[in-house]
């Protein structure tokens, strides 16, 4: 059975202040996310006329974009701070969850995948459809298991992933 897209959410921390995880769903007005993965690969051709080759690594990162500015939204509120603020390095760290809602919920709680994550904010500003800010997420490749709770919106690592 296909599975429809709206099924794989994407949770970004939009806390600012490393307190307590604040997540906001991915989503709103966008029409894709689609993280790509940049693989580092090499190909090499050995006497033999035969190919080799090695994936070693990857880079993955999504754009967001559009992103339409909500006043209310903790998203809108971390994006601006970034803008004011010049903000760099470990300032724009977050982390985001990966959540597969086609599996089976266990007590509320879906299996998830946690990854460290920077934020790059690439323009501020927009048209006359509203305050746009596209960025995009950087992702370091620490991840972590673990489920999560789309009601209560938190991540417990640990079985399910």
């Amino acid at each position: 059975m296909k599975i429809e897209r709206k099924y794989l959410a994407h949770y970004i921390n939009a806390d600012a202040t490393g307190e307590a995880p604040v997540y906001v769903r991915l989503g709103q007005d966008l029409e894709e996310y689609a993280p790509e993965l940049s693989a580092e690969v090499e190909t090499k051709k050995n006497i033999l006329g035969e190919n080799a080759i090695n994936i070693s690594s990857y880079a993955k990162s999504g754009a967001v974009e559009p992103y339409y500015a909500d006043k209310d939204d903790p998203l809108f509120q971390r994006l601006q701070a970034i803008i004011d603020g010049d903000l760099v390095l470990d300032r724009l760290q977050t982390d985001v969850v990966e959540v597969k809602l086609w599996e089976e919920a266990q007590a509320g709680k879906y299996p998830a995948i946690k990854e460290e994550a920077f934020i790059e904010v690439t323009s501020y500003g927009g048209d006359t459809t509203g305050y746009q800010i596209p960025f995009n997420i950087h992702y370091t490749g620490k991840k972590t298991e673990g489920q999560f709770d789309i009601s209560t919106k938190t991540f417990t690592e640990g079985a399910g992933g």
